[in-house]
């Protein structure tokens, strides 16, 4: 479930999951802006790139994102204790505010609905994402071994800067690996380009390397599969610099006003 909160204050850069269908259609329309395709359990695999197999690229020069404190010892608050949560949550900018950042543009939208909260409170499409969350975070630990996290983390440098991904663990080689689940009443072609942004700023605050990305389709709120489908998303450095910049400008905005 998508939260937005309006913005009650800002940390400066020195100082010390649930998502599901789209927040207001069940059909995710911004799919068919994405340029990478899916694959999963449910069908033959898209052809992609020669030598990929995932999306997203690793970066040259990406260790100037490398967390520089355990994400263990960067957790703000939990989804359990919700006013803490809500309250930690609006004191920056989170994936889910950052998943909207697709252009300058959409920083004045982002800024407003951060001053004065958005109007949106929910549907039958999300509350069928939380209600099969569990279900599929379950799933995923069984299958994956990446745990279910109700953990709002900062990034290492900036706490202000802000992400809760729905599963937290390790690879084989023990790198930092997360999941983002989400529930869907459309055939997905391509990962929707607004869920990588979300996926690529968590990885950035958690300092991860891939996110495996877990979707569950339905037909009128009934799973259409026994098995969700599942992709790997790699983390691009590149693609996190650029949204570090359109987040910190809703920062500096978010700041001027409350300085004036």
């Amino acid at each position: 479930m998508t939260i937005v909160q309006p913005t009650l204050s800002l940390w400066g850069d020195d100082s010390p999951g649930w998502d599901d269908d789209a927040a207001s259609t069940p059909a995710a329309s911004s799919a068919t802006r994405a340029s990478n395709g899916l694959e999963g359990r449910g069908g033959a695999a898209p052809r992609l790139p020669s030598g990929s197999g995932q999306v997203g690229t690793r970066r040259a020069g990406s260790d100037a994102f490398v967390a520089l404190r355990a994400h263990t010892e960067r957790i703000l608050a939990r989804s359990e204790d919700r006013v803490a949560w809500l309250r930690a949550r609006a004191m920056g900018i989170t994936a889910t505010d950052v998943a909207r950042l697709a252009s300058l543009h959409a920083v004045e939208a982002v800024v407003t609905d951060k001053r004065y909260g958005s109007r949106f409170s929910g549907n039958a499409y999300t509350e069928h994402g939380k209600d099969r969350e569990p279900v599929i975070a379950a799933w995923v630990a069984a299958t994956h071994g990446i745990q279910p996290s109700d953990a709002l983390f900062h990034a290492s440098t900036n706490r202000a800067h802000l992400a809760t991904p729905d599963g937290v663990g390790h690879d084989a080689s023990g790198r930092l690996v997360l999941a983002e689940i989400k529930t869907t009443g459309s055939t997905w072609r391509r990962i929707p380009r607004h869920y990588l942004r979300q996926m690529w700023w968590q990885q950035y605050v958690l300092g991860a390397e891939r996110t495996l990305f877990v979707w569950e389709r339905h037909d009128g709120f009934v799973p259409v599969a026994d098995e969700p489908e599942c992709r790997w998303v790699e983390r691009d450095d590149d693609q996190i610099r650029g949204l570090i910049v359109l987040a910190d400008m809703v920062l500096d905005k978010l700041r001027g006003f409350r300085q004036g």
